[in-house]
């Protein structure tokens, strides 16, 4: 029999033996979030503190991104975002060893007041117009809160938002979060050409945008949506601190 054949069945036959674990490999979607707010008369510390903590543990699915919060209620905190990574992968994470709780609690926590918050989010491809790893250095988080039982109506509200975004060329990466408390959707604006984006006529208005591409009227029917199933929503500006993450 030709060797040449003999090989490429092999070949065939162990491809077949893997295609059952394609369906079942770690999908790197998820990531966690953790805000701190130092105390007003030790930021220095804190940061100097929070860099070395960050570069010498955090590298990765640990990786860290930390942010400055810079407007709204948790303005002064620090935004930190791991991974991405997999729900697999954290399951097997553990707390990272007794040398790095102890840099935390010693060298890093002492700098911390008692506020701050903790949780999952899963990014959803579905509803985004960014990649996930497609990050930028200024963003706006978006905190959308649903009404019991009005998740889905939200998921459609966005899913039409995700197509005036895409008509107007806005970067949004959009997460649920996870176990985290009440059910929300992030909808992180990612300002790839910086807050210039922000000012009036860098785009055309998003009404005029949003009825170009659902039609004349559509923008009056969003907001009867946004009113009916949207429970709370606030909003932030938040700028990356590069000195203070993973290298």
């Amino acid at each position: 029999m030709n060797k040449n054949f003999l090989f490429k069945t092999k070949m065939f036959l162990l491809l077949c033996m893997l295609i059952p674990f394609a369906g079942i490999s770690q999908t790197k979607n998820l990531i966690s979030t953790n805000r701190v707010f130092p105390k007003v008369d030790k930021v220095l510390e804190f940061e100097k503190a929070l860099a070395a903590h960050a570069q010498k543990y955090h590298t990765g699915t640990a990786h860290w991104r930390v942010f400055d919060i810079q407007s709204g209620p948790d303005a002064g905190g620090y935004h930190i975002t791991e991974g991405p990574t997999s729900w697999e992968a954290e399951d097997v994470r553990g707390n990272l060893g007794a040398d790095h709780n102890l840099d935390w609690n010693k060298n890093v926590a002492i700098y911390l007041t008692e506020r701050g918050s903790t949780g999952y989010s899963v990014y959803q491809d579905s509803l985004s117009t960014v990649a996930l790893g497609d990050f930028s250095d200024k963003i706006n988080i978006a905190h959308i809160y649903p009404k019991v039982g009005k998740g889905d109506n939200v998921v459609s509200i966005i899913k039409k938002l995700k197509k005036t975004w895409m008509a107007a060329g806005v970067t949004v990466a959009v997460y649920v979060a996870s176990s985290s408390g009440k059910a929300q959707y992030t909808l992180v604006t990612r300002y790839k050409q910086g807050l210039k984006e922000r000012a009036a006529g860098f785009r055309k208005p998003f009404k005029e945008t949003y009825e170009a591409v659902h039609g004349e009227g559509s923008y009056a029917q969003y907001l009867k949506d946004v009113a009916e199933y949207i429970d709370e929503s606030w909003s932030e500006l938040l700028f990356m601190r590069a000195d203070l993450s993973s290298k």
